[in-house]
C-alpha cells in the first residue's frame, strides 16, 4: 500500500477469541505482534501484511481487519485494553476522514495477495538473519490423523464443555531452585462423560478459570496442551490429561500467581471445569508406517511429547503399529523439576531412545537440549535425511533458536544445505515449533 493513502486496511486480533497461544507473535518474521497479560495486538506501523501468521492460528482470531485513516490507526496502547473488536467504521465516518474506502480497500487486497504469493519463510530468514520461526510448519504431516477443532467456542455466546476431574497427581517435587522459581507441576485427569470431545496427539484445550480478573471481567480461556493419547488417559474413556506447573513467578522472578495454573493445580477429584477447543490441526504426529518423530522438549512442553510417546506404546502392545524410531531430548533444571522422569526411564530402550539435559545440576556443566543433539549429531543427521521423520519442539521461546541452530549446523555437517532441507521440513509439515 502506497505511503500517501489516507486510508489503511489494519490488521487486529479478536481479543474475545484468541486464546492467547502465542503462535502468531512467535512466527511473525517482522517482530509486529506483542502482548502483554490481556491481550495479543499489531503494530500496525510494522506489520507488513506477509500474512505469515493467518493460518497457523488456531481459532482465527488473527484474521481480523479493519478499515481506518491512517493517521488514526489503532494504537498499541488501546489495542492492549480491549475486550472485543470495534466495530467496522462506516462508509460516511471513512469519506469524512478523506478516504476512498472501496479504492483503499483493492489497493489493501492487492498487497495482502501480493505478500502471501511471494513471502517464503527460508528466504525471509536468511535475508534477515537467522529467524528460528520461520522453518516452523503450519500443516500436519502428510499421514496424521483428522483433527476436530473449534467444537467449542471462546466467545462468550458460544458453549463450553464441562469436564470432572478424575485424578490431580503432582508429577515433580516441590521446592527451590538456586533460590529462585517454585517448581511443582500436575498431571491432571479431565472426564467428559457422554459429551463428545474428539482430540489427537499435539492438540490443546482452552480451561476458563472462575471469577473475574481486576477489572471485573470473566478471565479469558488459559491454553493447556493435551499429554494422553487419542484414545484417553485411560484407553477407552472419553478423557484426557494435562501437564500443567504452578506459576507463583513472573520471568522475573517477581511474585504472581498465576489464574489458570493454580486454578487447575488445586483442583480436587470431582471438581468441575469449564473447557474449550479443542485447538489445532498442524502439531499432529505421522501414523504412515516406519514414520519416526523426534521430540525435543523442556518441563511442561512434554505434555505433546507424552501423548505422542504413549500413543505409540499403546499400538506397539498391541501388535498394530510397525514403528519407526523414537527420539526424546527432554531438559530441565534438574531432575527434581522434570515430570514424569521415573515413567520415561522405565521404558523400553529398544522402543524410544532419551537423552536428558540438566542445566542446573549441582557440580555438573550446564548442558541443554541443543548440546544433547550436538552429541548425538551423527543419528540427528540420519534422521534429517529420512522423509518419514518428524521434528517436534516444544517448551519456552527461548530454547527454540537454539533448537532449529543446532539443526541447522547438523544438517551442514552432514552435508546437505539447510536452506533445501529447512524449506522441505516446513513445506512437508515435518518440523514443528511450539513455544511459548
Amino acid at each position: 500500500m502506497s505511503t500517501e493513502a489516507t486510508l489503511i486496511k489494519q490488521h487486529l486480533i479478536d481479543p474475545e477469541i484468541c486464546i492467547r497461544c502465542n503462535t502468531c507473535e512467535a512466527i511473525c518474521p517482522v517482530g509486529a505482534i506483542t502482548h502483554d497479560s490481556l491481550n495479543y495486538v499489531v503494530k500496525a506501523d510494522v506489520c507488513n501484511s506477509c500474512m505469515d501468521c493467518i493460518s497457523p492460528c488456531p481459532t482465527g482470531s488473527i484474521d481480523n481487519w479493519r478499515m481506518v485513516p491512517k493517521a488514526k490507526a489503532y494504537s498499541i496502547e488501546e489495542q492492549l485494553k480491549w475486550y472485543d473488536l470495534p466495530a467496522e467504521l462506516s462508509a460516511e465516518e471513512l469519506a469524512a476522514a478523506g478516504g476512498d474506502a472501496s479504492s483503499a480497500q483493492d489497493e489493501a487486497q492487492a498487497a495482502l495477495q501480493a505478500a502471501a504469493s511471494s513471502s517464503s519463510a527460508v528466504s525471509i530468514a536468511t535475508a534477515s538473519g537467522f529467524n528460528s520461526a520461520q522453518f516452523g510448519a503450519t500443516i500436519p504431516p502428510w499421514s496424521a490423523a483428522h483433527a476436530y477443532t473449534n467444537l467449542y467456542g471462546p466467545k462468550a455466546q458460544d458453549k463450553t464443555i464441562t469436564a470432572t476431574v478424575t485424578g490431580n497427581l503432582r508429577v515433580t517435587e516441590v521446592g527451590k531452585q538456586d533460590g529462585q522459581q517454585d517448581y511443582d507441576t500436575h498431571h491432571i485427569v479431565l472426564d467428559f462423560g457422554g459429551m463428545p470431545f474428539p482430540v489427537l496427539e499435539g492438540q490443546s484445550i482452552g480451561i476458563i478459570p472462575p471469577g473475574v480478573d481486576a477489572k471485573g471481567k470473566p478471565h479469558h480461556a488459559r491454553q493447556y496442551s493435551i499429554a494422553s493419547p487419542r484414545n484417553g488417559e485411560r484407553p477407552g474413556h472419553n478423557n484426557l490429561s494435562l501437564t500443567i506447573k504452578r506459576v507463583l513467578e513472573d520471568h522475573d522472578g517477581k511474585p504472581v500467581r498465576g489464574v489458570g495454573s493454580n486454578y487447575m493445580c488445586d483442583l480436587n477429584v470431582g471438581d468441575k471445569v469449564q473447557v474449550i477447543g479443542p485447538f489445532g490441526a498442524s502439531f499432529l504426529m505421522p501414523n504412515h508406517p516406519k514414520s519416526s518423530i523426534v521430540m525435543i522438549c523442556t518441563g511442561t512442553g512434554s505434555a505433546p511429547m507424552r501423548a505422542m510417546t504413549e500413543w505409540r506404546r499403546r499400538l506397539r502392545a498391541s501388535g498394530k503399529f510397525e514403528g519407526g524410531k523414537l527420539m526424546l531430548f527432554f531438559g530441565a533444571r534438574t531432575p527434581a523439576e522434570l515430570p514424569y522422569f521415573g515413567p520415561l526411564n522405565n521404558l523400553p530402550k529398544d522402543f524410544i531412545d532419551i537423552e536428558f539435559a540438566f542445566s542446573r545440576e549441582a557440580g555438573k556443566t550446564k548442558r541443554y537440549v541443543q548440546d544433547a543433539m550436538r552429541e548425538r549429531a551423527a543419528d540427528i543427521a540420519l534422521q534429517l535425511k529420512d522423509p518419514n521423520t518428524c521434528f517436534y519442539v516444544c517448551g519456552l521461546k527461548s530454547m527454540e533458536e537454539g533448537v532449529v541452530m543446532a539443526l541447522r549446523d547438523i544438517a551442514q555437517k552432514a552435508g546437505l544445505d539447510w536452506d533445501t532441507v529447512g524449506a522441505v521440513l516446513k513445506k512437508e509439515g515435518r518440523l514443528h515449533l511450539e513455544t511459548y
